[in-house]
Order: structure tokens, then C-alpha cells, then sequence
């Protein structure tokens, strides 16, 4: 059983490495390095925030061409990265630049975390804490015998301190 689990944990780890198809890798190993770096800095348009080189996707598998078919034609990394820009909009970088257009995908987050803290201030100055209201004289008889138990156990009314341990449990 820990053998399938590991055989399943490393299946795991490993799954992203399948993304790229054995029929997709370019034959000269230096172009395929700068696929695999652009690849990884391009985001998957169907994928939640994962990079088109470990996506399993048809999309993802479509883009991957699309960067090797740009490679071999011989356009530098910035180019490939334009003509993907392009195609598919400043979505597809997984760090877009800072401009007009992309200013919620940079200040979305924190502007909703501080919103969020601002709501959550001025809720908690709405709340007063009431004072606690005054023990009953019941209560207070009740309390004053608790305490007087608690500083001599011997003079409990119901025969002093706690009960005794039980030694035949298992």
C-alpha cells in the first residue's frame, strides 16, 4: 500500500512534465530551453494562473506551437511574447506590465483588502461593549461559596475537595 502511494505522489509531481508532448520539443536543445522559458512565463487563457508549459490543455497545447512555430521562424523572445500579447491580450503573461489596462489585474487585490479593512473598522467602532450587568444576590451567595471551597476544600458542605480517583479503570 505505501508503495502505491508513493508510486501515486511522484505521479503527481511529476504530472505538469507531461504537458509537453514528446512530438512538440524542438530538435535543437537551445531553442527548446527559450520555449520552455517562454512557456513558462505565459499563462494558459482556460487555466486558473498556469503557465502554458504545464498545462495539459488543447489551448495551452495549441500556444505551445504557436511559441515553437515562432522560434524556428526565428523571432526573438520578444517578439514571440508581442505576437502572443497580440492574440490573446496582456491576460496572457503571467506578469503583465503595469499599464492603463491592466491596473485591476495590479491593484484589484489591494484595494478589495483595504476596503475590506475599512468596513471591518467602522464595524467594530459601531459595536459598544454593554457592561456586564450585576450578579443577583442568589449569585453572589452561589459565588462567595465557591470561592470559599476553592481556599479551604475541607470546608465544603458535601464532604471536601474533589472526588476521589477511581484506581480500577483501565
Amino acid at each position: 500500500m505505501r508503495a502505491v502511494r508513493l508510486a501515486f505522489l511522484l505521479v503527481l509531481v511529476a504530472f505538469p512534465a507531461f504537458a509537453v508532448e514528446p512530438a512538440e520539443l524542438l530538435p535543437d536543445p537551445a531553442l527548446e530551453a527559450r520555449a520552455r522559458d517562454i512557456g513558462r512565463s505565459l499563462r494558459c487563457v482556460v487555466c486558473q494562473n498556469q503557465s502554458i508549459d504545464d498545462s495539459a490543455a488543447e489551448v495551452a497545447r495549441d500556444m505551445r506551437r504557436a511559441v515553437r512555430e515562432r522560434i524556428v521562424a526565428g523571432d526573438r523572445d520578444e517578439q514571440v511574447f508581442a505576437y502572443m500579447v497580440a492574440r490573446y491580450g496582456d491576460y496572457v503573461l503571467l506578469k503583465p506590465p503595469f499599464k492603463a489596462g491592466t491596473w485591476v489585474l495590479w491593484l484589484g487585490g489591494p484595494i478589495v483588502l483595504v476596503v475590506a479593512g475599512g468596513l471591518l473598522l467602522l464595524a467594530a467602532r459601531r459595536v459598544r461593549l454593554l457592561p456586564p450587568e450585576p450578579l443577583s444576590d442568589e449569585e453572589r451567595a452561589k459565588l462567595s461559596v465557591i470561592l470559599s471551597e476553592a481556599k479551604d476544600p475541607s470546608a465544603s458542605p458535601k464532604g471536601g475537595g474533589y472526588p476521589a480517583r477511581d484506581d480500577r479503570r483501565n
